[in-house]
């Protein structure tokens, strides 16, 4: 059977799936057919429910539960992970409330972090992650959030640091930040649910016993970076949440999915969120 599967090229996901991919590992006879695009695009995906499987921002996964159930394995969940918010390091900042900021997507989990740190925040101007730095520089915006690698490397563009959108998470509700999650359609039987999400713990568990090798999948879709940035982002971002969800995890998303629905004025039935090891 194939499956389709979408996830970015970013080093964390390709970090995590590269076995599965490339059957590094026994798949037990399932084909995955590999769609890697940038995390806005794939939450734009998951709402129409154009994958099988996906990794999205748990900041769409109130739009899609209907459809998808969140796995256990592959996500990326922590502490010291959150979004940065920044601007230019020329001696001005003014109030939020009068800056145009940058967010790498409406859907986002970087977006609703924003928006629970800085409710008075109104101009917002959506964009792909990777375009946010060059619009602060270029005085396109005021500010902006960034995610993935530009959290590494905003310093050496004369950048300056806001706020850890993280850290505010971490301090208000002690939990890990939920960035980002894998999740199947619900449609598909539920002995290939857990098929498929034994088969992505197999993947990073085999990345893990070969690393720190970057091998050359990671390498090829993330072309402009080094290997010690690709190393900093699997460091930062793959560890034992990607393993396992746990208790810890599905708190810090249904703590998430409290606030969303706070911040909106609506329900969000959290009761079959997850997929159960056991049905």
């Amino acid at each position: 059977m194939k499956l389709t599967l979408g996830f970015s090229p970013c080093p964390n996901d390709t970090f995590i799936f590269d076995a599965l991919v490339n059957k590094k590992i026994d798949t037990e006879g399932l084909e995955v057919e590999p769609v890697l695009e940038d995390v806005q695009t794939l939450n734009q995906w998951a709402l129409q429910g154009k994958l099988d499987i996906t990794k999205i921002s748990y900041g769409v996964l109130p739009m899609i539960m209907q459809n998808y159930i969140v796995l256990n394995s592959g996500g990326a969940l922590g502490k010291g992970v959150g979004p940065l918010f920044i601007t230019r390091n020329d001696g001005e900042v003014k109030p939020v409330e009068e800056m145009t900021i940058a967010i790498p997507g409406e859907q986002t989990t970087a977006h609703m972090l924003f928006s629970l740190a800085y409710p008075q925040a109104r101009k917002k101007k959506f964009l792909l992650f990777s375009e946010i730095e060059e619009a602060i520089l270029n005085n396109t915006v005021d500010a902006g959030v960034i995610i993935h690698e530009n959290r590494f490397t905003y310093q050496d563009k004369g950048l300056l640091k806001l706020a850890d959108l993280g850290e505010y998470w971490e301090t208000t509700t002690n939990n890990p930040i939920p960035l980002g999650g894998i999740v199947i359609k619900r449609s598909l039987d539920a002995v290939l649910q857990r098929k498929v999400d034994s088969l992505i713990r197999k993947s990073l568990e085999y990345s893990f016993a070969h690393y720190p090798l970057v091998t050359d999948y990671v390498k090829q879709h993330s072309q402009e970076m080094s290997e010690s940035v690709m190393r900093q982002h699997i460091d930062l971002y793959v560890n034992n949440y990607s393993l396992e969800l746990g208790a810890d995890g599905r708190a810090a998303v249904k703590k998430f999915l409290e606030i969303y629905s706070n911040l909106h004025n609506t329900t969000v039935n959290g009761s079959t969120l997850f997929l159960e090891n056991n049905l």
